[in-house]
């Protein structure tokens, strides 16, 4: 059974960087893609960033430029690199992981908040 563990949300002003991590156990991690998600209240979760298992990656529009993917599969983690933090990025960040044979992400971490204060 796949695990992800998140960490490194936080409250931070406007302008501010944050680095968010997620800890992979359970899975062959270097063969799964991987997907950073957000969900703010009261609007749906959203796709934030993902990076494939063989590093390429791609990134939503609203976060394009600040925000920065990346996975290290000697220490089976991913990251998300948030830079010039807005409060519009307020919202509880989840990792999760699918198999190169699917477009489900299958396998979710618990979240972890990160607030932007203006």
């Amino acid at each position: 059974q796949a695990q992800l563990v998140e960490s490194g949300g936080g409250l931070v002003q406007a302008g501010d960087s944050l680095r968010l991590s997620c800890a992979a156990s359970g899975l062959t991690f270097s063969s799964y893609h991987m997907g950073w998600f957000r969900q703010a209240p009261g609007k749906e979760r959203e796709l934030v960033a993902a990076i494939s298992s063989g590093g390429s990656t791609d990134y939503a529009d609203s976060v394009k430029g600040r925000f920065t993917i990346s996975r290290d599969n000697a220490k089976n983690t991913v990251y998300l690199r948030m830079n010039n933090l807005k409060p519009e990025d307020t919202a509880v960040y989840y990792c999760a992981t699918r198999s190169r044979f699917s477009q489900m992400y299958s396998y979710w971490g618990q979240g972890t908040q990160v607030t932007v204060s203006s």
